[in-house]
């Protein structure tokens, strides 16, 4: 009886060694790092895209979110329209959330096409305006613009920001 206990012992042994030699778990697979825009960074983008459609004679709405899509910053401008807040975060949330920018969802969403049914998730905004933000080949956050006439427009505005903070993103 005592052989039988020792053998079952040394099995169990063996056997936890086994799975803990097949299955390592190591602190750095169990915790995720990641990059993400800062408040005083998003402000500065966000500041320097409303002033890019100012000097255009446009009066907008500018939100920037951070990569997982919650807003950071949100600037109207005296004279935008009351949608374009909301517009403007649903702009930047969908082009963080989808990893692309709302042109591009706009291009493979169009009615009859296999992704058309993007346009109906709840907060979804798929038209121009919205861009993600970059930094080292990561996602970072995501800026949207409205209230230019047009999504084109709202866009220039949105890449002016991005492009201003362009080298305290590149590192």
């Amino acid at each position: 009886m005592p052989e039988i206990a020792m053998n079952v012992r040394s099995l169990s042994v063996v056997t936890a060694l086994l799975i803990a030699s097949i299955c390592p778990v190591r602190a750095e697979e169990a915790l995720v790092a990641y990059k993400s825009l800062g408040p005083e960074l998003a402000l500065d983008l966000a500041r320097a895209a409303l002033a890019s459609c100012r000097t255009r004679g446009y009066q907008v709405a500018v939100a920037v979110v951070d990569r997982f899509g919650v807003t950071q910053v949100m600037l109207r401008d005296r004279f935008a329209g009351p949608h374009t807040p909301s517009t403007a975060t649903g702009k930047a949330w969908t082009a963080a959330s989808f990893k692309t920018s709302t042109t591009e969802l706009n291009e493979i969403s169009q009615p009859g096409m296999m992704q058309a049914g993007i346009r109906n998730l709840p907060g979804a905004v798929v038209i121009a305006g919205g861009l993600i933000v970059e930094a080292g080949g990561s996602l970072v956050g995501a800026v949207g613009v409205s209230g230019a006439p047009g999504g084109d427009a709202d866009e220039a505005c949105a890449k002016a920001g991005i492009d201003s903070v362009r080298d305290k993103l590149d590192f």
